[in-house]
């Protein structure tokens, strides 16, 4: 059964990750992954199980207590949304939700299907100062507003 999901996948990126790091340091291995394809995917925690000769319920309890790693496909790019105290006040949920309703997204569907897009919130990106901030891909884009939001959008499908 987990040999049929396997054929697909190619473990040779994996393998090098592995010999990069110490059968110990499951959350090195880990961010290096989701370095590659943006998430965790499923055909991993067997095999890492296996060539860390450890529990796949090890690997996955690691993968999900720490909130950085996602067991999600993400999108090419990652827009955060920041609704901490200062930029909910200077109105983010506006910019949230014109990016919802562009995207096709909502509260439980995060990514677009073509994986082009992924819309997060996040309770604080840490420049108070420039709210209302969002970020794609970690780079600042302060001050936003919908208008903003709709120029950025449209700048970021044009680049696709």
């Amino acid at each position: 059964m987990s040999n049929e999901k396997n054929t697909d996948f190619d473990f040779s990126k994996i393998d090098e990750i592995l010999e990069r790091h110490e059968p110990t340091a499951v959350i090195a291995i880990l961010q290096d992954i989701q370095e590659i394809y943006r998430y965790l995917p499923p055909q991993i925690f067997p095999y890492l199980a296996k060539k860390l000769n450890t529990s796949e319920a090890r690997i996955y309890s690691v993968a999900t207590f720490y909130e950085n790693f996602s067991l999600e496909p993400k999108g090419k790019y990652v827009i955060k949304v920041c609704d901490g105290t200062a930029c909910h006040v200077r109105k983010s949920i506006p910019i949230l939700t014109y990016l919802r309703d562009e995207l096709g997204l909502n509260e439980s569907k995060h990514t677009t299907d073509d994986l082009t897009f992924t819309l997060e919130t996040v309770s604080c990106l840490g420049a108070c100062g420039l709210a209302p901030v969002l970020t794609v891909n970690d780079v600042v884009h302060p001050e936003m507003t919908p208008d903003k939001a709709a120029a950025l959008l449209k700048e970021l499908k044009e680049e696709k």
